[in-house]
């Protein structure tokens, strides 16, 4: 067996009990997975619920926990009623972390389980995620990165145990399609998620829209290009997208990437 994940199972299985974060995303899946198989009735799965959560996503999320026989809960946790999330600033990540991981600590509590746990992998170190300081100062357990997973690992292992996740396009919650100190609203959260859809739809794999005022920015793997620029698709996607309320379509050329809006944070 490979020795990372009897590390997982040895860790999951000294924590006793587990409250996860499950997003119903590749890394989550298979945390609960692994955690289920170890821990049994001692796991839950917790997913937050709001409008910048995709509606397949959450339907994903209830799919497998139904299919896997695990205890699945869900909690209200609307990113615009927390103060200053809408005006979208550098710490953003920090403000909805922190009060979903106390919404979860909670519901732990009410199910007498002795953790909360969420499934960042050792890929995350190293991109901004103020997220992360919120897991430190809660005291959130992170199993991925302490036994030194990475995202490929999770994924070769997860087709070893055929889950349906192996090789589901990385996701973030649409909040980070918005520029930094751009208003983040239900309405431009909406427009977000119904063009990813639609490229989804259309078959395209790893992308993300990244909206900048009236301007859908396209990030598509360099080689889904072609097919993105064929005329039909082309067409297509510009049609729909200003249906949707965009005015400008614009293609990244540098394709898709972790975290782009992070780009233009300076770090000392």
């Amino acid at each position: 067996m490979n020795k990372k994940l009897e590390a997982l199972q040895e860790y999951l299985k000294e924590l006793g009990s587990v409250a996860i974060a499950f997003s119903s995303g590749v890394d989550s899946t298979f945390l609960l997975k692994v955690a289920h198989d170890v821990l049994g009735d001692q796991v839950i799965a917790v997913t937050a619920q709001s409008c910048s959560f995709p509606k397949r996503e959450l339907e994903e999320a209830k799919a497998f926990c139904k299919k896997e026989g695990i205890k699945h809960i869900i909690c209200e946790s609307e990113e615009l009623q927390i103060e200053g999330f809408s005006h979208n600033p550098k710490n953003r990540c920090y403000l909805c972390k922190h009060e979903l991981f106390e919404k979860i600590g909670n519901i732990a509590k009410e199910n007498n389980i002795k953790y909360v746990a969420e499934g960042s992998n050792m890929d995350d170190n190293g991109d901004y995620r103020p997220g992360l300081q919120a897991v430190a100062e809660l005291h959130v357990k992170s199993p991925l990165r302490h036994v030194e997973l990475t995202k490929q690992e999770i994924r070769d292992l997860s087709k070893e145990m055929g889950l349906p996740t192996w090789d589901k396009q990385s996701f973030a919650c649409l909040s980070s399609r918005f520029v930094y100190g751009e208003e983040i609203t239900e309405s431009k959260l909406s427009m977000v998620d119904q063009a990813e859809q639609l490229l989804l739809d259309m078959g395209f794999h790893q992308l993300r829209v990244r909206i900048h005022g009236q301007m859908a920015r396209i990030e598509v793997m360099p080689s889904e290009f072609l097919k993105l620029m064929e005329d039909a698709n082309r067409e297509k996607i510009v049609f729909e997208f200003k249906k949707i309320g965009f005015s400008y379509v614009t293609l990244d050329l540098q394709g898709y990437r972790m975290g782009s809006m992070n780009e233009t944070i300076k770090t000392d």
